[in-house]
């Protein structure tokens, strides 16, 4: 239990609360604590941060839980690089974009992401990325802890049949040094399956994924840009 007077610290009140605070440091030590992780990481912290180290006070971190580097050492996936990124965009367009931008990287990602958009995401990561390994870790240290390891596909069938709950953090393997088919030689291969008639377009699109080295997104664009000539 914590006897010291408290304080609330947060996106609305950080503009007006940054100057009261930093003149209340400047009388004594000032602790900033969060209810949900690792102060300042992904966190409106960050900002009192920085305004304390402009202002000339000296910052001293103790190192707390913190759910990504929990999840990222226990998912067998590359820690010797990875890149965090926070919370996956709430709109699909904009969460889209964003996985087009890291989907060409080798890095381990690591995204937080909410139980209601869970499986949103990752269809989205499935179209933009491929389906690569994942690790969806849930509730970390928690009684409820749960840690899926698979693809992608993998796991969007598994919450799809059992509702995920809680705070989730997503690990998602970079993107292998494979050799990458040329477009004509995509573009051969998909006529072809087409003219036979065996498969559907999105069926073929989602199987093309690991032998080409294309997104399934990028396939599916090139197959409609070919239906449209």
């Amino acid at each position: 239990q914590i006897d010291t007077p408290l304080t609330s610290y947060h996106d609305h009140n950080k503009t007006e609360k940054t100057d009261t605070l930093l003149a209340r440091l400047g009388e004594g030590d000032l602790a900033l604590v969060s209810d949900a992780g690792t102060p300042a990481i992904n966190d409106p912290g960050y900002y009192l941060v920085k305004a304390a180290l402009k202002a000339g006070h000296l910052v001293i971190p103790i190192p707390g839980a913190s759910a990504p580097v929990a999840a990222l050492s226990a998912s067998g996936l590359p820690t010797d690089n990875f890149i965090y990124l926070g919370y996956l965009p709430r709109k699909t367009k904009a969460r889209k974009d964003a996985l087009e931008q890291v989907k060409d990287m080798p890095w381990t990602l690591v995204y937080l992401e909410t139980p209601h958009r869970l499986l949103q995401s990752l269809e989205d990561c499935e179209v933009v990325l491929g389906n690569r390994q994942i690790v969806v870790a849930r509730e970390l240290t928690k009684m409820h802890e749960e840690i899926f390891r698979g693809t992608i596909s993998q796991a969007r069938d598994h919450y799809t049949a059992k509702s995920p709950k809680g705070e989730i953090t997503l690990v998602i393997s970079g993107k292998e040094s494979i050799s990458t088919w040329p477009e004509s030689q995509l573009i051969s291969v998909i006529q072809k399956t087409i003219q036979d008639g065996e498969i559907s377009p999105s069926q073929l699109a989602k199987s093309l994924v690991a032998e080409s080295g294309w997104s399934r997104r990028d396939i599916y664009d090139l197959m409609q840009g070919l239906q449209n000539k």
